[in-house]
């Protein structure tokens, strides 16, 4: 009887394991494909969520360059020149031709700075945008080495040979005779050459520069006396040369060739 009781209870304990099972088994799956549905959803709104922000940027952007471009509030206020002193500032201005009240951002910087580069006695133009509302123009100005003499009047020339002006030559200006003083001029060339090299103590007493050809420059000195350069080469020995026998008497000192150095 024992027995029997026995493996009717096992059966029956048997059966209520094996009904156990079914209904986890279709657990598991409905999990799965919960989470699966989860996944799909949480990926839906991330993909919302980035477009949002994306439009959120596009808005931010387009707003702030229409800001920029569109509105006085970062518009040209203030225009500044520094470095002009014989140019007027109101010359430079009107060759800037930039409107107060323009969005600072539309100032054609390169376009506006070749405008006043066109002023002859400018050497270079610099203009910048300074935010938020100034334009900053900077200018270095020719400086006058030479003058030469014409119908029209005294002309201007700076160390490179631009003719850049009709007037009176400063204090210190040499007076350039050549038969072709333009800018290109090689006998012109050579001889502003010849008097950059000058040192003070020579440069200073020059009164007058003379080339007729590349090899025949001359220095008169405001006190009447001449020095015989040559051409342009070894210009730093030809000078210390020259230094020395100028506190001899004469009146040509020759130092064309500054091995041999003559004094008439």
């Amino acid at each position: 009887m024992t027995r029997r009781s026995d493996r009717v209870r096992s059966s029956r304990s048997g059966t209520a394991a094996g009904e156990g099972d079914s209904p986890s088994a279709i657990t598991d799956k409905q999990a799965r494909a919960l989470a699966r549905e989860e996944e799909r959803a949480r990926v839906k709104r991330s993909r919302r969520k980035a477009l949002v922000i994306a439009l959120a940027v596009v808005v931010v952007v387009v707003g702030s360059a229409a800001l920029v471009y569109f509105t006085p509030l970062l518009s040209v206020r203030t225009i500044a020149v520094a470095g002009a002193s014989s140019v007027s500032e109101q010359e430079i201005l009107d060759r800037l031709d930039v409107p107060v009240g323009l969005p600072l951002v539309r100032v054609d910087t390169a376009t506006a700075a070749q405008r006043v580069a066109t002023i002859p006695a400018l050497a270079t133009v610099r203009v910048q945008r300074k935010y938020p509302s100034t334009v900053q123009v900077t200018v270095e100005e020719r400086v006058p080495v030479a003058f030469f003499d014409s119908p029209d009047g005294t002309h201007l020339l700076d160390s490179t040979g631009v003719d850049f002006a009709i007037a009176p030559p400063p204090p210190g200006v040499v007076r350039l005779v050549t038969d072709n003083p333009v800018f290109g001029d090689l006998v012109t060339k050579d001889a502003l050459a010849v008097l950059d090299t000058l040192p003070p103590l020579l440069r200073d007493q020059a009164g007058e520069l003379r080339a007729s050809t590349l090899s025949d420059i001359s220095i008169l000195l405001l006190d009447g006396r001449t020095v015989v350069w040559g051409s342009k080469d070894d210009s730093e020995r030809k000078a210390a040369v020259a230094i020395a026998l100028l506190s001899q008497p004469g009146q040509i000192f020759d130092v064309s060739s500054p091995d041999l150095p003559t004094t008439k």
